[in-house]
């Protein structure tokens, strides 16, 4: 999720089993750890732009690396607040911190590696949007209440208030996906798979991508007084072979395609406007679009070259009027 999200939960999880006179240590401590496995966003390369799809919500968000993550996070403080707090306390809060955000991570659509170095799976609950201020503006709230009044209990509220919500979620999902399997039905389309996702930043309104006969299509579902079926497209699912006969299986490229396309769980179509760039389809502005956030761009003139990462994000204004109609109209 968006670093203020996970640094609220990391300070909500540890000022809830805060000491009173340590409830300040607890939210900045729990902060900093929470936003901590982040910081794998630096592994990054100037030539091979893969090389950060890999590694962001790697080995840094591992359950397995929780101990190891907090004890490098409560060494760089205890540096700076060793005659503040006691070493055992810092790095009890960098831990609590610390645990919460891959399982937070998780609830997203993006994916993480919960469970490596045993597995590569990349763990997606699809349950809460990446950015969502009714989850986060509340945190918000009972922690400070927290640091206010020295009582752990407004974070413990607040920690209910984020796990209910994120139940909440699991449900929407479920509703979702039952609903988006209705739809296929409807269109005489029994799916392959069929993931559902919340939309930006809100439980409400979500997109349903599914795959039938070579092709994914996309809808939006709205849950409200009454649902609402928002019909969208289709793409054709990518075919590196037939789409790009240029490219060789032990080209660089096709390297590259093979790791996008474990990082995007093989939701990937050519960009409807440029035949050059393959998309990854999950993520959209409107939910019922077929244009993609993001993707890689091709070379037809070198295909011993790394692909180029690019993104669509400031060219969808029309998407994003698109998506306010959806979700308040």
């Amino acid at each position: 999720m968006d670093p203020i999200s996970q640094a609220i939960v990391g300070s909500s999880a540890a000022q809830a089993s805060a000491k009173k006179n340590e409830m300040g240590w607890a939210l900045l401590i729990g902060a900093l750890a929470g936003m901590a496995p982040d910081l794998d966003i630096l592994i990054t390369s100037k030539v091979d732009p893969m090389v950060y799809f890999e590694y962001h919500r790697h080995f840094t968000h591992s359950l397995i690396f929780i101990p190891i993550g907090a004890l490098i996070v409560s060494l760089v403080l205890h540096l700076f607040f060793k005659n503040k707090i006691s070493f055992s306390r810092n790095y009890f809060y960098s831990i609590l911190g610390y645990a919460t955000h891959g399982l937070l991570d998780s609830c997203t659509s993006y994916g993480t590696q919960l469970f490596w170095p045993f597995s590569d799976y990349r763990v997606a609950w699809n349950n809460v949007s990446i950015i969502d201020p009714l989850f986060t503006v509340p945190l918000i709230i009972f922690s400070m209440l927290a640091l206010w009044k020295k009582r752990n209990i407004w974070s413990q509220l607040g920690l209910i208030w984020g796990i209910s919500y994120l139940c909440f979620g699991a449900v929407q999902n479920y509703r979702a996906t039952k609903f988006g399997h209705e739809v296929a039905l409807s269109k005489g389309h029994s799916p392959k798979r069929l993931v559902a996702k919340p939309s930006f930043g809100n439980l409400f309104l979500w997109r349903i991508i599914y795959e039938h006969e070579d092709y994914f299509y996309t809808d939006a579902v709205r849950f409200g007084f009454s649902n609402k079926v928002f019909s969208g497209d289709k793409v054709k699912k990518l075919d590196v072979i037939k789409d790009f006969p240029w490219i060789h299986k032990n080209s660089q490229h096709y390297i590259d395609i093979k790791k996008f396309s474990w990082f995007s769980n093989g939701y990937l179509a050519i960009h409807p406007s440029n035949p050059n760039v393959i998309g990854d389809i999950r993520y959209s502005i409107a939910p019922n679009s077929i244009y993609p956030l993001w993707g890689i761009e091709v070379s037809p003139n070198n295909d011993q070259e790394h692909i180029k990462s690019v993104n669509f994000r400031t060219k969808s204004m029309d998407q994003r009027t698109e998506f306010l109609k959806m979700l308040w109209d």
